[in-house]
Protein backbone atom coordinates (compact mmCIF):
# COMPACT_ATOMS: atom_id res chain seq x y z
CA UNK A 1 0.00 0.00 0.00
CA UNK A 2 1.11 3.54 -0.79
CA UNK A 3 2.25 5.74 1.83
CA UNK A 4 0.28 9.07 1.02
CA UNK A 5 1.19 12.65 3.12
CA UNK A 6 0.80 16.56 2.51
CA UNK A 7 3.92 18.17 3.10
CA UNK A 8 5.11 22.01 3.05
CA UNK A 9 8.58 21.59 2.86
CA UNK A 10 11.13 22.90 1.15
CA UNK A 11 12.19 20.89 -1.72
CA UNK A 12 15.28 21.23 -2.55
CA UNK A 13 16.13 20.00 0.51
CA UNK A 14 13.74 16.87 0.59
CA UNK A 15 15.12 13.48 0.56
CA UNK A 16 13.75 11.48 -1.74
CA UNK A 17 13.99 9.62 -5.44
CA UNK A 18 12.78 12.04 -7.62
CA UNK A 19 10.84 15.56 -7.97
CA UNK A 20 7.75 15.88 -10.00
CA UNK A 21 6.93 19.27 -11.61
CA UNK A 22 3.84 20.93 -13.48
CA UNK A 23 4.80 22.24 -17.15
CA UNK A 24 1.71 24.27 -19.59
CA UNK A 25 2.87 24.41 -23.00
CA UNK A 26 3.27 28.01 -24.55
CA UNK A 27 2.96 29.33 -28.02
CA UNK A 28 7.23 28.64 -28.90
CA UNK A 29 8.14 27.47 -25.29
CA UNK A 30 7.11 25.76 -21.91
CA UNK A 31 6.08 27.38 -18.93
CA UNK A 32 6.64 26.01 -15.26
CA UNK A 33 3.22 25.26 -13.13
CA UNK A 34 2.54 26.04 -9.92
CA UNK A 35 4.30 24.51 -7.68
CA UNK A 36 7.76 24.34 -9.11
CA UNK A 37 9.17 27.56 -8.12
CA UNK A 38 11.38 25.86 -5.45
CA UNK A 39 12.70 23.76 -8.20
CA UNK A 40 12.94 26.41 -10.92
CA UNK A 41 15.13 28.83 -8.23
CA UNK A 42 17.17 25.60 -7.29
CA UNK A 43 18.33 25.34 -10.81
CA UNK A 44 18.91 29.07 -11.55
CA UNK A 45 15.83 29.84 -12.49
CA UNK A 46 16.79 28.00 -16.05
CA UNK A 47 14.71 24.90 -15.43
CA UNK A 48 12.36 25.84 -18.83
CA UNK A 49 15.58 26.62 -20.72
CA UNK A 50 16.89 22.70 -19.74
CA UNK A 51 13.36 21.14 -20.79
CA UNK A 52 13.10 22.75 -23.81
CA UNK A 53 16.54 21.63 -24.73
CA UNK A 54 15.58 17.86 -23.99
CA UNK A 55 12.49 18.46 -26.26
CA UNK A 56 9.83 18.99 -23.45
CA UNK A 57 6.34 20.62 -24.84
CA UNK A 58 3.87 20.62 -22.09
CA UNK A 59 1.47 18.44 -24.19
CA UNK A 60 -1.31 16.74 -21.87
CA UNK A 61 0.53 13.78 -20.11
CA UNK A 62 4.08 14.03 -21.78
CA UNK A 63 6.90 12.88 -19.07
CA UNK A 64 10.18 14.28 -19.33
CA UNK A 65 12.79 13.88 -16.62
CA UNK A 66 16.53 15.29 -15.97
CA UNK A 67 19.34 15.04 -13.82
CA UNK A 68 19.06 17.31 -10.83
CA UNK A 69 22.87 17.70 -10.70
CA UNK A 70 23.09 18.13 -7.08
CA UNK A 71 20.93 21.22 -7.26
CA UNK A 72 18.32 19.21 -5.35
CA UNK A 73 18.31 16.64 -2.77
CA UNK A 74 16.61 14.20 -5.26
CA UNK A 75 18.73 13.07 -8.04
CA UNK A 76 16.15 13.36 -10.55
CA UNK A 77 13.49 15.96 -11.79
CA UNK A 78 10.47 14.59 -13.87
CA UNK A 79 8.39 17.41 -15.58
CA UNK A 80 4.39 16.57 -16.74
CA UNK A 81 2.64 18.40 -19.08
CA UNK A 82 -0.56 19.79 -18.25
CA UNK A 83 -1.78 21.44 -21.36
CA UNK A 84 -2.01 25.25 -22.57
CA UNK A 85 -4.09 25.08 -19.75
CA UNK A 86 -5.59 22.29 -16.97
CA UNK A 87 -8.68 21.41 -14.93
CA UNK A 88 -8.83 19.08 -12.22
CA UNK A 89 -8.91 15.98 -14.40
CA UNK A 90 -6.10 17.06 -15.89
CA UNK A 91 -3.88 17.38 -13.05
CA UNK A 92 -5.49 13.74 -11.99
CA UNK A 93 -3.59 12.51 -15.41
CA UNK A 94 -0.59 14.69 -14.83
CA UNK A 95 -0.09 12.92 -11.29
CA UNK A 96 -0.66 9.66 -12.46
CA UNK A 97 1.06 9.47 -15.74
CA UNK A 98 4.40 10.91 -13.50
CA UNK A 99 4.06 7.93 -10.94
CA UNK A 100 3.71 5.20 -13.18
CA UNK A 101 6.97 6.31 -15.12
CA UNK A 102 8.65 5.96 -11.75
CA UNK A 103 7.83 2.60 -10.80
CA UNK A 104 10.68 1.39 -9.19
CA UNK A 105 11.79 4.39 -7.01
CA UNK A 106 10.93 4.14 -3.44
CA UNK A 107 9.94 7.56 -2.86
CA UNK A 108 8.52 10.77 -4.52
CA UNK A 109 7.54 14.15 -4.25
CA UNK A 110 4.82 15.58 -6.01
CA UNK A 111 4.98 19.52 -6.30
CA UNK A 112 2.07 19.98 -9.14
CA UNK A 113 -0.46 22.63 -8.46
CA UNK A 114 -2.32 22.49 -5.48
CA UNK A 115 -3.26 25.30 -3.82
CA UNK A 116 -6.84 24.39 -3.18
CA UNK A 117 -7.91 21.04 -1.37
CA UNK A 118 -9.78 20.13 -5.05
CA UNK A 119 -6.25 20.26 -6.51
CA UNK A 120 -4.76 18.64 -3.64
CA UNK A 121 -7.41 16.15 -3.43
CA UNK A 122 -6.67 15.59 -7.73
CA UNK A 123 -3.32 15.28 -7.58
CA UNK A 124 -3.78 12.78 -4.66
CA UNK A 125 -6.14 10.66 -6.32
CA UNK A 126 -4.04 10.62 -9.42
CA UNK A 127 -0.73 10.03 -8.36
CA UNK A 128 -2.72 6.95 -6.19
CA UNK A 129 -4.03 5.42 -9.38
CA UNK A 130 -1.50 5.94 -11.67
CA UNK A 131 0.97 3.96 -9.35
CA UNK A 132 -1.18 1.12 -9.42
CA UNK A 133 0.12 -1.99 -10.83
CA UNK A 134 -1.38 -5.99 -10.75
CA UNK A 135 1.75 -8.25 -9.70
CA UNK A 136 -0.21 -10.81 -8.41
CA UNK A 137 0.77 -13.24 -10.90
CA UNK A 138 4.14 -11.97 -11.54
CA UNK A 139 7.35 -14.39 -10.45
CA UNK A 140 11.02 -13.17 -9.91
CA UNK A 141 12.37 -9.68 -9.76
CA UNK A 142 12.16 -8.36 -13.13
CA UNK A 143 9.38 -6.00 -12.47
CA UNK A 144 9.20 -2.72 -11.18
CA UNK A 145 7.44 -2.45 -7.64
CA UNK A 146 5.43 0.62 -7.12
CA UNK A 147 6.56 3.70 -5.34
CA UNK A 148 6.00 3.28 -1.61
CA UNK A 149 5.76 6.65 -0.26
CA UNK A 150 4.12 9.79 -2.03
CA UNK A 151 4.33 13.33 -0.71
CA UNK A 152 1.83 15.79 -2.02
CA UNK A 153 3.51 19.41 -1.54
CA UNK A 154 0.88 21.94 -0.52
CA UNK A 155 0.88 25.15 1.44
CA UNK A 156 -2.84 24.25 1.92
CA UNK A 157 -4.53 22.76 4.50
CA UNK A 158 -6.17 19.92 2.66
CA UNK A 159 -5.69 16.87 5.27
CA UNK A 160 -9.75 15.35 4.27
CA UNK A 161 -9.53 16.31 0.46
CA UNK A 162 -6.12 13.94 1.36
CA UNK A 163 -8.17 10.95 2.54
CA UNK A 164 -10.93 11.12 0.97
CA UNK A 165 -8.79 11.07 -2.61
CA UNK A 166 -6.98 7.76 -0.33
CA UNK A 167 -10.16 5.84 0.46
CA UNK A 168 -11.54 6.65 -3.20
CA UNK A 169 -8.32 4.72 -4.65
CA UNK A 170 -8.76 2.08 -2.36
CA UNK A 171 -11.82 1.35 -3.67
CA UNK A 172 -10.86 1.91 -7.18
CA UNK A 173 -8.11 -0.56 -6.55
CA UNK A 174 -9.78 -3.09 -4.77
CA UNK A 175 -11.82 -3.35 -8.50
CA UNK A 176 -8.98 -3.25 -10.64
CA UNK A 177 -7.72 -6.00 -9.22
CA UNK A 178 -11.07 -8.08 -9.03
CA UNK A 179 -11.72 -7.34 -12.61
CA UNK A 180 -7.78 -8.10 -13.60
CA UNK A 181 -7.95 -11.67 -11.92
CA UNK A 182 -8.33 -15.01 -13.41
CA UNK A 183 -11.75 -15.96 -13.93
CA UNK A 184 -10.21 -19.37 -12.89
CA UNK A 185 -9.79 -17.67 -9.63
CA UNK A 186 -12.95 -15.69 -9.02
CA UNK A 187 -15.49 -17.71 -9.70
CA UNK A 188 -19.30 -16.43 -8.36
CA UNK A 189 -18.73 -17.97 -5.04
CA UNK A 190 -15.22 -16.31 -4.59
CA UNK A 191 -16.69 -13.14 -5.57
CA UNK A 192 -19.73 -12.98 -3.36
CA UNK A 193 -17.41 -14.33 -0.62
CA UNK A 194 -15.10 -11.33 -1.42
CA UNK A 195 -17.90 -9.11 -0.88
CA UNK A 196 -19.04 -10.83 2.11
CA UNK A 197 -15.33 -9.84 3.40
CA UNK A 198 -15.27 -6.28 2.26
CA UNK A 199 -18.63 -5.51 3.91
CA UNK A 200 -17.98 -7.40 7.50
CA UNK A 201 -14.65 -4.69 7.16
CA UNK A 202 -16.63 -1.80 6.04
CA UNK A 203 -19.25 -2.59 8.35
CA UNK A 204 -22.06 -3.27 5.97
CA UNK A 205 -24.80 -5.49 6.27
CA UNK A 206 -24.14 -8.47 3.54
CA UNK A 207 -27.10 -10.76 2.41
CA UNK A 208 -25.74 -13.56 -0.38
CA UNK A 209 -28.34 -15.64 -2.21
CA UNK A 210 -27.03 -19.20 -3.34
CA UNK A 211 -28.05 -20.85 -6.67
CA UNK A 212 -30.81 -23.46 -4.44
CA UNK A 213 -31.90 -19.94 -2.87
CA UNK A 214 -31.85 -18.44 -6.27
CA UNK A 215 -34.27 -21.22 -7.62
CA UNK A 216 -36.55 -21.18 -4.73
CA UNK A 217 -36.73 -17.53 -4.82
CA UNK A 218 -37.56 -17.32 -8.57
CA UNK A 219 -34.51 -15.30 -10.16
CA UNK A 220 -34.50 -17.01 -13.49
CA UNK A 221 -32.34 -14.41 -15.06
CA UNK A 222 -29.02 -14.91 -12.37
CA UNK A 223 -30.32 -18.68 -12.48
CA UNK A 224 -30.78 -19.24 -16.34
CA UNK A 225 -27.37 -17.76 -16.98
CA UNK A 226 -25.60 -19.72 -14.15
CA UNK A 227 -26.70 -23.26 -14.80
CA UNK A 228 -24.22 -24.02 -17.84
CA UNK A 229 -21.13 -23.96 -15.35
CA UNK A 230 -19.60 -25.80 -12.52
CA UNK A 231 -19.83 -22.55 -10.55
CA UNK A 232 -23.10 -21.65 -9.41
CA UNK A 233 -23.94 -18.34 -9.20
CA UNK A 234 -24.77 -15.88 -6.54
CA UNK A 235 -26.53 -12.62 -5.62
CA UNK A 236 -25.27 -10.71 -3.14
CA UNK A 237 -27.21 -7.72 -1.23
CA UNK A 238 -25.29 -4.98 0.52
CA UNK A 239 -26.46 -2.53 2.91
CA UNK A 240 -25.12 1.06 4.03
CA UNK A 241 -27.54 3.03 6.53
CA UNK A 242 -27.25 6.54 7.97
CA UNK A 243 -28.89 7.33 10.50
CA UNK A 244 -29.87 11.42 9.48
CA UNK A 245 -30.65 9.76 5.38
CA UNK A 246 -33.60 11.46 3.77
CA UNK A 247 -33.36 9.15 0.97
CA UNK A 248 -32.25 5.61 -0.37
CA UNK A 249 -30.52 4.45 -3.51
CA UNK A 250 -30.06 1.63 -4.97
CA UNK A 251 -26.91 0.34 -7.23
CA UNK A 252 -26.89 -3.19 -9.31
CA UNK A 253 -24.21 -4.23 -10.82
CA UNK A 254 -23.51 -6.73 -13.26
CA UNK A 255 -21.46 -9.71 -12.42
CA UNK A 256 -20.29 -12.12 -15.09
CA UNK A 257 -17.13 -13.69 -13.54
CA UNK A 258 -16.36 -15.38 -17.30
CA UNK A 259 -18.56 -14.37 -20.44
CA UNK A 260 -17.99 -17.23 -23.13
CA UNK A 261 -21.58 -16.05 -24.54
CA UNK A 262 -22.70 -19.40 -23.68
CA UNK A 263 -24.27 -21.73 -26.36
CA UNK A 264 -24.39 -18.29 -28.85
CA UNK A 265 -20.70 -18.35 -28.20
CA UNK A 266 -18.01 -15.40 -28.68
CA UNK A 267 -15.36 -15.70 -31.41
CA UNK A 268 -11.70 -16.29 -29.55
CA UNK A 269 -10.87 -12.48 -30.68
CA UNK A 270 -14.06 -11.43 -28.18
CA UNK A 271 -13.69 -13.96 -25.38
CA UNK A 272 -10.13 -13.35 -24.01
CA UNK A 273 -10.68 -10.28 -21.77
CA UNK A 274 -14.11 -10.99 -20.93
CA UNK A 275 -13.21 -11.90 -17.57
CA UNK A 276 -13.89 -8.14 -17.07
CA UNK A 277 -17.50 -8.41 -17.78
CA UNK A 278 -18.44 -8.14 -13.47
CA UNK A 279 -16.51 -4.85 -13.63
CA UNK A 280 -20.62 -3.53 -12.63
CA UNK A 281 -20.42 -5.74 -9.71
CA UNK A 282 -17.02 -4.93 -8.51
CA UNK A 283 -17.89 -0.92 -9.33
CA UNK A 284 -20.87 -1.53 -6.84
CA UNK A 285 -18.97 -3.26 -3.92
CA UNK A 286 -16.41 -1.02 -4.51
CA UNK A 287 -18.64 2.16 -3.83
CA UNK A 288 -20.37 0.89 -1.09
CA UNK A 289 -17.07 0.50 0.60
CA UNK A 290 -15.60 3.90 0.03
CA UNK A 291 -19.23 5.14 1.07
CA UNK A 292 -19.02 3.27 4.34
CA UNK A 293 -15.74 5.27 5.49
CA UNK A 294 -16.87 8.16 4.11
CA UNK A 295 -20.29 8.23 5.81
CA UNK A 296 -22.51 10.37 3.64
CA UNK A 297 -26.00 11.15 4.64
CA UNK A 298 -27.89 8.60 2.35
CA UNK A 299 -28.39 5.10 2.57
CA UNK A 300 -27.14 3.00 -0.10
CA UNK A 301 -28.02 -0.92 -1.38
CA UNK A 302 -25.47 -2.88 -3.50
CA UNK A 303 -26.30 -5.70 -5.72
CA UNK A 304 -24.24 -7.89 -7.03
CA UNK A 305 -25.69 -10.44 -9.87
CA UNK A 306 -23.22 -12.53 -10.44
CA UNK A 307 -23.32 -15.69 -12.56
CA UNK A 308 -20.37 -17.64 -15.00
CA UNK A 309 -22.03 -17.89 -18.20
CA UNK A 310 -20.73 -21.12 -19.99
CA UNK A 311 -22.06 -23.99 -22.41
CA UNK A 312 -22.59 -27.05 -21.77
CA UNK A 313 -25.01 -29.59 -21.99
CA UNK A 314 -27.12 -27.99 -19.22
CA UNK A 315 -26.83 -24.79 -20.22
CA UNK A 316 -29.73 -22.60 -21.12
CA UNK A 317 -30.74 -22.94 -25.11
CA UNK A 318 -31.95 -19.74 -27.63
CA UNK A 319 -35.58 -20.06 -27.34
CA UNK A 320 -35.92 -21.00 -23.58
CA UNK A 321 -38.06 -18.72 -21.52
CA UNK A 322 -37.31 -17.96 -18.53
CA UNK A 323 -39.12 -15.47 -15.97
CA UNK A 324 -37.65 -12.89 -13.92
CA UNK A 325 -38.12 -12.29 -10.35
CA UNK A 326 -41.53 -10.72 -10.00
CA UNK A 327 -42.92 -12.74 -12.71
CA UNK A 328 -42.36 -11.14 -15.64
CA UNK A 329 -41.31 -13.91 -19.17
CA UNK A 330 -38.50 -13.53 -21.11
CA UNK A 331 -37.43 -15.56 -24.15
CA UNK A 332 -34.16 -16.11 -24.64
CA UNK A 333 -33.08 -16.07 -28.32
CA UNK A 334 -29.35 -14.91 -27.73
CA UNK A 335 -27.36 -16.68 -24.34
CA UNK A 336 -24.66 -14.14 -24.77
CA UNK A 337 -27.21 -11.29 -24.14
CA UNK A 338 -26.86 -12.74 -20.50
CA UNK A 339 -26.07 -9.39 -18.64
CA UNK A 340 -29.52 -8.48 -19.17
CA UNK A 341 -31.04 -11.03 -17.56
CA UNK A 342 -29.37 -10.67 -14.21
CA UNK A 343 -29.39 -7.39 -14.27
CA UNK A 344 -33.45 -8.36 -14.98
CA UNK A 345 -33.66 -10.41 -11.67
CA UNK A 346 -31.57 -7.47 -9.43
CA UNK A 347 -33.12 -4.59 -11.11
CA UNK A 348 -37.02 -6.07 -9.61
CA UNK A 349 -35.59 -7.36 -6.44
CA UNK A 350 -34.17 -3.81 -5.87
CA UNK A 351 -37.53 -2.33 -5.57
CA UNK A 352 -38.15 -3.74 -2.66
CA UNK A 353 -35.89 -1.35 -0.65
CA UNK A 354 -38.05 0.91 -1.66
CA UNK A 355 -35.42 3.03 -3.24
CA UNK A 356 -35.73 6.60 -4.64
CA UNK A 357 -33.30 6.15 -7.38
CA UNK A 358 -32.29 3.02 -8.94
CA UNK A 359 -28.32 3.39 -10.73
CA UNK A 360 -27.28 0.46 -12.80
CA UNK A 361 -23.97 -0.02 -13.94
CA UNK A 362 -22.58 -3.43 -16.37
CA UNK A 363 -20.23 -4.15 -19.27
CA UNK A 364 -23.65 -4.65 -20.72
CA UNK A 365 -22.76 -4.73 -25.16
CA UNK A 366 -20.69 -4.30 -27.57
CA UNK A 367 -22.55 -1.92 -29.33
CA UNK A 368 -21.60 1.00 -26.41
CA UNK A 369 -18.15 0.48 -27.79
CA UNK A 370 -19.69 1.20 -31.31
CA UNK A 371 -20.97 4.56 -30.13
CA UNK A 372 -18.67 5.49 -27.64
CA UNK A 373 -15.69 4.12 -28.00
CA UNK A 374 -13.42 2.36 -25.00
CA UNK A 375 -13.16 5.52 -22.68
CA UNK A 376 -16.72 7.03 -22.91
CA UNK A 377 -19.46 5.17 -21.22
CA UNK A 378 -23.28 5.51 -22.36
CA UNK A 379 -25.42 7.29 -19.78
CA UNK A 380 -29.53 6.16 -19.98
CA UNK A 381 -32.41 6.62 -17.61
CA UNK A 382 -36.58 6.90 -17.28
CA UNK A 383 -35.88 10.46 -16.28
CA UNK A 384 -33.96 13.19 -17.96
CA UNK A 385 -33.49 15.06 -15.46
CA UNK A 386 -31.66 12.11 -13.51
CA UNK A 387 -29.64 11.41 -16.45
CA UNK A 388 -28.21 14.60 -16.86
CA UNK A 389 -27.66 14.57 -13.40
CA UNK A 390 -25.48 11.55 -13.62
CA UNK A 391 -24.02 13.13 -16.49
CA UNK A 392 -22.73 16.24 -14.03
CA UNK A 393 -21.65 14.16 -11.03
CA UNK A 394 -19.43 11.81 -13.55
CA UNK A 395 -17.88 14.86 -14.40
CA UNK A 396 -17.29 16.14 -11.02
CA UNK A 397 -15.94 12.83 -9.76
CA UNK A 398 -13.49 12.80 -13.79
CA UNK A 399 -14.83 10.01 -15.25
CA UNK A 400 -16.02 10.27 -19.18
CA UNK A 401 -19.65 9.57 -19.76
CA UNK A 402 -22.25 10.70 -22.94
CA UNK A 403 -25.97 11.32 -22.21
CA UNK A 404 -27.90 8.28 -24.48
CA UNK A 405 -31.76 8.47 -24.96
CA UNK A 406 -33.97 5.06 -24.43
CA UNK A 407 -36.40 5.70 -28.12
CA UNK A 408 -39.56 4.45 -27.63
CA UNK A 409 -39.63 2.52 -31.07
CA UNK A 410 -36.62 0.39 -29.77
CA UNK A 411 -39.42 -1.65 -27.64
CA UNK A 412 -41.30 -3.56 -30.20
CA UNK A 413 -38.18 -5.36 -31.46
CA UNK A 414 -37.97 -6.91 -28.22
CA UNK A 415 -41.76 -8.55 -28.85
CA UNK A 416 -41.86 -11.81 -28.22
CA UNK A 417 -44.18 -14.24 -30.10
CA UNK A 418 -44.21 -16.50 -27.15
CA UNK A 419 -43.11 -14.44 -23.60
CA UNK A 420 -43.81 -11.33 -22.57
CA UNK A 421 -40.18 -9.72 -24.35
CA UNK A 422 -37.27 -10.98 -26.16
CA UNK A 423 -33.54 -10.61 -24.70
CA UNK A 424 -32.82 -9.33 -28.10
CA UNK A 425 -34.30 -7.54 -30.88
CA UNK A 426 -34.92 -8.02 -34.41
CA UNK A 427 -33.61 -4.85 -35.43
CA UNK A 428 -29.72 -4.60 -35.64
CA UNK A 429 -28.99 -1.75 -34.91
CA UNK A 430 -29.43 0.40 -31.55
CA UNK A 431 -27.98 -2.07 -29.54
CA UNK A 432 -26.99 0.02 -26.53
CA UNK A 433 -30.32 1.62 -26.22
CA UNK A 434 -31.79 -1.20 -27.06
CA UNK A 435 -30.51 -2.99 -24.26
CA UNK A 436 -31.44 -0.27 -22.16
CA UNK A 437 -34.98 -0.36 -23.40
CA UNK A 438 -34.61 -3.81 -22.05
CA UNK A 439 -33.51 -3.17 -18.72
CA UNK A 440 -36.40 -0.57 -18.32
CA UNK A 441 -39.16 -2.97 -18.38
CA UNK A 442 -38.26 -4.11 -15.32
CA UNK A 443 -37.44 -0.41 -13.19
CA UNK A 444 -40.45 -0.57 -10.34
CA UNK A 445 -43.36 1.75 -11.39
CA UNK A 446 -43.00 5.21 -10.09
CA UNK A 447 -39.23 5.04 -9.31
CA UNK A 448 -36.28 7.01 -11.17
CA UNK A 449 -33.19 4.46 -12.64
CA UNK A 450 -30.27 5.48 -15.10
CA UNK A 451 -28.45 2.79 -16.67
CA UNK A 452 -24.43 3.11 -17.17
CA UNK A 453 -22.81 0.83 -20.02
CA UNK A 454 -19.61 0.48 -19.20
CA UNK A 455 -18.60 -2.44 -21.36
CA UNK A 456 -15.03 0.03 -23.00
CA UNK A 457 -14.44 1.90 -20.21
CA UNK A 458 -14.11 -0.72 -17.40
CA UNK A 459 -11.57 -2.66 -19.25
CA UNK A 460 -8.63 -0.38 -21.05
CA UNK A 461 -7.23 -2.56 -23.52
CA UNK A 462 -4.36 -0.71 -25.22
CA UNK A 463 -1.28 0.97 -23.47
CA UNK A 464 -1.60 3.08 -20.09
CA UNK A 465 -2.21 6.72 -20.21
CA UNK A 466 -3.05 9.27 -17.58
CA UNK A 467 -4.09 7.11 -14.31
CA UNK A 468 -4.97 4.36 -16.28
CA UNK A 469 -3.52 0.91 -16.67
CA UNK A 470 -4.04 -1.97 -18.71
CA UNK A 471 -6.52 -4.21 -17.88
CA UNK A 472 -9.48 -3.30 -15.69
CA UNK A 473 -9.79 0.29 -14.55
CA UNK A 474 -12.42 0.51 -11.30
CA UNK A 475 -14.97 2.31 -14.31
CA UNK A 476 -17.50 3.84 -12.59
CA UNK A 477 -16.38 3.88 -8.92
CA UNK A 478 -15.81 7.45 -8.55
CA UNK A 479 -19.09 8.32 -10.68
CA UNK A 480 -21.03 6.07 -8.18
CA UNK A 481 -19.62 7.38 -4.70
CA UNK A 482 -19.77 10.98 -6.50
CA UNK A 483 -24.25 10.79 -7.41
CA UNK A 484 -24.24 9.50 -3.64
CA UNK A 485 -22.99 12.83 -1.64
CA UNK A 486 -24.83 14.53 -4.49
CA UNK A 487 -27.42 13.03 -3.42
CA UNK A 488 -26.19 13.51 1.00
CA UNK A 489 -25.73 17.41 0.52
CA UNK A 490 -28.36 18.01 -2.25
CA UNK A 491 -30.77 15.58 -1.91
CA UNK A 492 -33.41 14.68 -5.28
Amino acid sequence: MTNLRLANPEIASLDVDAVVVGVVSNESDVGLAPGSEDVDRAFGGDLTALLSGLGATGAQGEVTKLPSFGKLTAPVVVSVGLGASYDEEALRRAAGAALRSLAGAATVAVALPASTAAEVSAVAAGALLGNYAYLAYRTGNGHKQPVGDVTIVSGTDAEDALRRAEVLAESVTLVRDLVNTPPSDLSPEILAETAEQVGADSGLSVEVLDEKALVEGGYGGIAGVGQGSVNPPRLVRLAYSHPEAAHTIAFVGKGITFDSGGLSLKPADSMDWMKSDMGGAAAVLGALKAIAKLGPKTNVVGYLAIAENMPSGTAQRPSDVITIYGGKTVEVLNTDAEGRLVMADAIVRAGEDDPDLIIDVATLTGAQLVALGTRTAGVMANDDDLRDRVVRSAGRAGESVWPMPLPEELRKGLDSTVADIANVSSERWGGMLTAGVFLRDFVPEGVRWAHLDIAGPAFHRGEPYGYTPKGGTGAAVRTLVQITEDVAADGL
